[in-house]
């Protein structure tokens, strides 16, 4: 049985990324610019991976923050604690990233309540300043503090959008899936499973991905086909691995389950 596949790594410690546009670069150069930057793309191709990559790559901590309804501008910033019966400033992810020169990482941010896209206003201009109202602070970003956005634009709401007001202050790189010569080469190297069985597995989910905005509402990220060839590479049955890791996941329709179970059994 083989080990546990978690993020692969290099020497340095960098998490593995394969740069499929010139992303690493653009990236590199936002950061020398102070720019934020917002990343679009579907759920599962790689944009949260490419964060801590090139977070790692700079050298820079990364605060990563997973949005949702209940999270306040507080949340982020930071507020008062009762600890050991006194009272004291605990900051939140975005102040620390903001202190130490980091990178702060809003994943999904269009599903933050709007309070979170004030305090970011400030942030992504050319003041680059925090006020923290409750302690009195006006923060200055240094020149290593660098504010980066996701979300996708395929679940977007009529009542869950960026305001243009806020996309215009990111510069935006789109991200899709990669190539198919380029997925199996990732989906391999994450796995340990072979190229072979791995191309396989990329010719399914390209045949799936056909199927969304029809059956579908989402295609198979390359997030899922990761986990199914780790669960191959383990020794799991490729049926099993893939009703559980491709169909599955994907909906719960009866109608539909069975028209991707048979595009598994034409696979393999």
């Amino acid at each position: 049985m083989n080990e546990p596949v978690a993020a692969q790594t290099d020497a340095a410690g960098i998490p593995f990324y394969r740069d499929t546009a010139g992303e690493c670069a653009f990236f590199e150069a936002a950061f020398r610019q102070q720019l934020p930057l917002l990343l679009k793309g579907p759920t599962g191709c790689g944009k949260t991976r490419f964060v801590a990559h090139m977070a790692a790559r700079l050298g820079r901590p990364l605060y990563t923050v997973a949005c949702h309804d209940d999270l306040t501008a507080a949340d982020l910033t930071g507020r008062y604690l009762l600890s050991g019966g006194e009272t004291q400033w605990v900051d939140g992810p975005l102040t620390r990233a903001v202190r130490e020169g980091g990178i702060c990482y809003l994943d999904e941010v269009v599903e933050a309540r709007k309070d979170v896209t004030v305090v970011m206003h400030p942030l992504t201009d050319d003041r680059r300043i925090l006020p923290l109202e409750r302690t009195g602070e006006e923060l200055h970003a240094p020149p290593e503090f660098m504010l980066v956005a996701s979300y996708n634009p395929g679940y977007q709401h009529v009542l869950k959008t960026l305001k243009p007001s806020t996309r215009q202050r990111f510069a935006a790189l789109n991200f899709d899936f990669p190539p198919p010569d380029l997925e199996i080469d990732i989906v391999a190297a994450e796995s340990g499973l072979s190229k072979t069985l791995c191309a396989g597995l990329v010719n399914l989910a390209r045949q799936m991905r056909e199927l969304k905005g029809q059956d579908l509402e989402e295609g198979v990220s390359t997030r899922l086909l990761v986990y199914c060839a780790s669960l191959v590479a383990d020794g799991m049955a490729m049926e099993t691995a893939a009703r559980a890791t491709l169909i599955e996941p994907l909906s719960d329709d009866a109608d539909v389950i069975a028209a991707l179970e048979e595009l598994l059994a034409h696979s393999f």
